[in-house]
């Protein structure tokens, strides 16, 4: 039985995690996450979704605040592992650890590598509009996300995919990547090949300006923005000086003959705020979270207001964008 170490932190690292505890042929020796974080708005002390699933099967769970630099670095070599494997963990993975393990170190990213090396994969597959994406089962070297491909697979991007649902699906596909090649990694019969360094390209962790809504932009390019960032972190806008989060719509297949400039809301019906975005494009929002509000339909916000006086109002952009990498 194959000794492994597994480090991932979130949903999508437990689904891989859940691949390698059924399977029999592997014994998981330790699990390395990211400390507990304070969630929601009463800052409840939360553990990871890795954490949680390694100690309903009694794996030592190890969460330093810093791998790099620890005691817990000596405690996971000191564990004669075969392999470690890695998944969506958040922490940079000092290099004698890697080397440690007879056959040192690989990981599950979620992209077709060499393009968007980093944090936020999926959310930059679906904001730049690509067709598709996948998972890459690299060797970990010093560099992040540059070491040689094991192995890929790919998967289409739908129009109404979000990084929710490619989250999921990736989190799959990772899954059943990683346990078909575990035999031949361990019997040395792969031909890994090296990324092209002309191809890379990155996506780093996103931030909170990234986050707001830029209603200049087409509304093409505006619902691709909510579905990357939809169900986390989630867009924002301002309106009547209040942060609003947008949760779903749709770019509407019209053009807009209303002269109004980007944001205005032109359109108010039963369920729906119809939206002057950039070029002249129309999108159409069907849910949302007002200021001090859980999030709701539209249709049941207009339940409690006039909503022909929305009709006019603007949705507006109060602070600096950072552009996409």
């Amino acid at each position: 039985m194959k000794r492994i170490i597994f480090m991932g932190t979130p949903e999508f690292a437990k689904t891989v995690l859940e691949g390698l505890i059924e399977d029999t042929q592997y014994e998981i020796v330790a699990v390395v996450t990211q400390p507990d974080r304070p969630v929601g708005r009463k800052r409840v002390l939360t553990a990871s979704p890795v954490k949680e699933l390694a100690l309903q099967h009694d794996i030592p769970v190890h969460q330093p605040e810093k791998l790099s630099g620890s005691e817990t670095v000596q405690t996971l070599i000191d564990l004669d592992a075969d392999l470690i494997v890695t998944a969506a963990y958040g922490q940079y993975v000092p290099t004698k650890l890697i080397n440690a393990p007879e056959f040192k170190a690989i990981n599950v990213h979620a992209s077709l590598l060499p393009k968007y090396r980093g944090g936020a994969p999926i959310h930059y597959a679906i904001w730049n509009s690509d067709d598709e994406t996948g998972i890459s089962l690299i060797y970990m070297t010093k560099e992040m996300d540059a070491g040689d491909i094991i192995a890929q697979e790919t998967t289409p991007i739908s129009s109404t995919d979000d990084v929710g649902d490619l989250f999921e699906r990736l989190a799959v596909m990772g899954r059943d990547l990683l346990l078909e090649q575990l035999p031949h990694i361990f019997a040395e019969t792969i031909q890994p090949w090296s990324q092209d360094k002309d191809q890379v390209t990155f996506s780093p962790t996103i931030s909170r300006a990234q986050e707001q809504l830029q209603w200049n932009q087409t509304a093409q390019e505006i619902d691709q923005h909510i579905r990357a960032f939809r169900p986390f972190p989630s867009t924002y806008t301002w309106l009547d000086g209040q942060r609003t989060k947008i949760i779903q719509g749709y770019p509407l297949d019209q053009a807009s003959t209303i002269d109004q400039l980007p944001g205005t809301i032109i359109e108010v019906t039963d369920d729906a705020l119809i939206v002057q975005a950039g070029h002249d494009t129309v999108y159409c929002i069907k849910e949302w979270q007002p200021a001090g509000k859980k999030a709701m339909p539209i249709k049941a916000y207009l339940n409690g207001v006039d909503g022909e006086e929305l009709i006019g109002q603007r949705f507006e952009v109060k602070e600096s964008h950072e552009n996409k990498s």
